[in-house]
C-alpha cells in the first residue's frame, strides 16, 4: 500500500504525537513493505530524522506559539506530488488548515481519508483566554472527524466519544506502547543524581514533557510550591523545555535537564522518585508510560487518558485536576514513605508491561487493509 500522512509536526519538536506517527511509519515500511509519504511543515533545526520520506509543506511561524508551524495552504506542487504517488489512502493527524485541504483534495481524488486523534485542542483555549472560540473550534472538529471515512482514537473512551459524533461504527483503537528496554528501572542512577545536586536523602518530584502552560504548569508549580514549604528535601526535577519554563522559577533549587533523548532520558526519568503530571490536554499521554515502565511513581490529574492507563491507589494516583490540596495530600504521603513509593511503582511497571508499540502500529495497518479491501 502506498500512504499519504499529513502532520503539523513531524519532526520539528519531539512531541508524543509525532513519536506515535514516526513510530508508525517505520513499522508500516519495517514490517509491513508500505510505502509512506509524509507531508508537513519543517524547520532548518529538525529534532530528529524523520521516518519516511518528508515532503516540506510551506508554512509560517505561528505569532503565540512560535515553536510550531502551520501550513495555510495545500500549494499546487504539494497536489502534483501527491497525484504522482497515487496514494491508496490519505491519513491526517492534525484537524488544522493542511489537514483540512487534504481531506478536501483527497475526497476530490476519490481516495479514502483515515484521521487519527492526537491532542484535545478545544481544551488548549482556556490557557489562552480564548474560551469564547469553543463553539467554533467544537464545529470545526466536528466537521473534520466526521468528514473522514474512518478514525482512530488512543482509549477505548474516546472511541466511544467519537463514535458518538460520527453516528457510525467507523471508530477503531489505536492504542501507544512503550519501550521498555529504554525505559526500565535499571536506568535510575543515584551518581548522576548527585552531579546535578539531587542528594540521596532528597524527593525528587518530576515534571517531564513540554514545558507549556496547557500540561498544568501553573497547577505544578503551586503544588510544589507548598511541598518545598513542608519539607526540606524536596527538589524539582524539569526535564524538556519550552516557553512556560520561567514559571519554576519560584521554586528554589529547581533542575532543569532541558530536551534529553534515549539513554540520557530514560537516565533522569528513571532517577526521579514521583512523576505529578497536572495536565488534562493529552489524548493518551505517553510520559504516563514512559515513567511508570521506569518504575516512578505516577500522580496524575484526572483525565480520560490517565482513567484509562491508571488505577488510582493501585499503580498510580488520580486527582482532581486544579485541587492542590488534594494533590499536595497524595505527595505528602508518597514523600513520607519511601515504601509507598516503591509499592506504586511497581505496580505502575508491571501494568506498562501490555502496552507494545508493534501491537498499536499492527492496529492501524490493519484498518488500513481493511479500508483497501473494501474498495
Amino acid at each position: 500500500m502506498r500512504i499519504a500522512l499529513f502532520s503539523g509536526n513531524y519532526n520539528y519538536l519531539r512531541e508524543g504525537a509525532n513519536q506515535a506517527l514516526n513510530i508508525l511509519v517505520r513499522y508500516l515500511q519495517d514490517a509491513c513493505g508500505f510505502s509512506v509519504r509524509v507531508y508537513s511543515p519543517v524547520t532548518d533545526t529538525p529534532a530528529f530524522e524523520p521516518a519516511g520520506t518528508l515532503v516540506a509543506v510551506p508554512s509560517i511561524m505561528l505569532p503565540v506559539r512560535n515553536e510550531f508551524r502551520l501550513a495555510l495552504r495545500l500549494p499546487n506542487g504539494i497536489r502534483d506530488d501527491i497525484r504522482r504517488f497515487s496514494p491508496d489512502l490519505v491519513h491526517v493527524s492534525t484537524p488544522d488548515i493542511l489537514g483540512l485541504r487534504a481531506q478536501t483534495f483527497a475526497m476530490k481524488l476519490g481516495i479514502p481519508v483515515v484521521a487519527s486523534m492526537h491532542t484535545r485542542f478545544e481544551t488548549y483555549l482556556r490557557y489562552y483566554g480564548l474560551d469564547w472560540a469553543r463553539p467554533a473550534l467544537d464545529a470545526h472538529l466536528r466537521r473534520f472527524y466526521r468528514r473522514s471515512d474512518h478514525v482512530l482514537a488512543p482509549t477505548e473512551s474516546l472511541v466511544s466519544e467519537l463514535r458518538a459524533l460520527r453516528g457510525d461504527d467507523r471508530v477503531s483503537l489505536w492504542s501507544r506502547g512503550v519501550d521498555t528496554t529504554l525505559f526500565n528501572p535499571d536506568k535510575r542512577d543515584a551518581q548522576w543524581r548527585r552531579d546535578i545536586g539531587i542528594g540521596d536523602g532528597d524527593v525528587a518530584i518530576l515534571f517531564f514533557g513540554r514545558v507549556v502552560v496547557e500540561k498544568g504548569v501553573d497547577i505544578f508549580v503551586k503544588v510544589a510550591n507548598d511541598l518545598q514549604a513542608k519539607f526540606h528535601n524536596v527538589r524539582i526535577l524539569v526535564v524538556g523545555t519550552g516557553p512556560a519554563a520561567g514559571l519554576f522559577e519560584t521554586l528554589p533549587g529547581t533542575v532543569f535537564t532541558g530536551h534529553l533523548a534515549g539513554e540520557d532520558l530514560a537516565r533522569a526519568i528513571a532517577s526521579a522518585d514521583i512523576m505529578l503530571t497536572p495536565s488534562t490536554t493529552e489524548t493518551f499521554g505517553n510520559v504516563l508510560l514512559e515513567a511508570m515502565a521506569s518504575g516512578v511513581a505516577v500522580v496524575s490529574a484526572d483525565a480520560q487518558n490517565a482513567r484509562t492507563i491508571l488505577t488510582s491507589g493501585q499503580d498510580g494516583f488520580i486527582c482532581p485536576p486544579t485541587d492542590c490540596g488534594r494533590y499536595v495530600s497524595v505527595l505528602t504521603e508518597l514523600i513520607e514513605s519511601e515504601n509507598l513509593r516503591k509499592s506504586i511503582g511497581l505496580a505502575g511497571l508491571r501494568n506498562s508491561r501490555q502496552y507494545s508499540w508493534e501491537r498499536a502500529s499492527g492496529s492501524v495497518a490493519n484498518v488500513y487493509r481493511s479500508i483497501a479491501a473494501a474498495g
